[in-house]
């Protein structure tokens, strides 16, 4: 099983405890980012991505490992800890150059049989928000199983957390990396995705973005060939 973690900051604090620890729990390959050390670019604005294509972004040579890693990953997991009642700004400048892989726009096969877990820690408060912040990308990119993991851990620093909630922590990460170690069915698409999907079907016969329309064409997805039924899985960057 390959996990590739996006961490949304450089620190070792609580989020990434809590992160790495349910990836070793869940066992296998794993591949770990740091944000914004491995990649820190804000989205330009340029529309590249959208009317020509992901390799047109003037990012893209920096983005391509975590792509790479993201798209060849069974599992992902998403850190961040909550800035002001949100994800960090560097998740959130990391996922908005992925919006061309939306469903909307030009989803990518491998993303419908993935799993994938959102882990947030405050001090206090503001851990659905943030959470939410990552769980409407991977929603969007079609992943059909998140699982949500928020910790008010009280402290500003791993060490100070008190043992009573580590163990809590703890016993949380067991129970999801139980659930996705021992679920041997790969996940079916959400019934979200499936009506995005649809949407997009139709939308795509008309042709409202030519580049849209060139992928989904070329996948045979304007006719009867749909990505969660694909036979061949894309695992390299786009």
């Amino acid at each position: 099983m390959k996990i590739a973690v996006i961490h949304g900051q450089d620190h070792k604090g609580s989020t990434y405890h809590i992160a790495h620890s349910l990836a070793e729990k869940i066992g296998g390959e794993i591949t770990e980012f740091f944000l914004p050390r491995d990649f820190g670019e804000f989205c330009c604005g340029c529309d590249q991505c959208f009317e020509k294509g992901a390799k047109y972004c003037p990012h893209y040579e920096k983005l391509k490992p975590i792509t790479r890693a993201v798209d060849a990953a069974d599992v992902l997991i998403l850190a961040s800890p909550v800035y002001v009642y949100h994800s960090t700004g560097a998740m959130k400048a990391w996922l908005d150059h992925y919006g061309w892989m939306w469903i909307v726009h030009r989803p990518r096969e491998s993303m419908f049989s993935k799993k994938a877990v959102v882990v947030t820690t405050a001090a206090g408060a503001g851990m659905a928000s943030a959470a939410k912040d990552m769980k409407d990308s991977l929603s969007f990119w079609g992943v059909p199983q998140i699982y949500s993991l928020g910790a008010a851990v009280m402290s500003t620093s791993w060490e100070n957390v008190s043992p009573a909630i580590k163990k809590s922590i703890n016993k949380r990460t067991d129970k999801i990396a139980l659930k996705i170690r021992y679920s041997s069915d790969t996940p079916k698409a959400s019934i979200k995705g499936k009506i995005l999907f649809t949407a997009m079907h139709f939308a795509n016969i008309i042709g409202w973005n030519p580049a849209d329309r060139k992928y989904w064409q070329d996948k045979g997805w304007t006719g009867k060939e749909r990505p969660w039924k694909s036979k061949k899985q894309g695992k390299s960057a786009p």
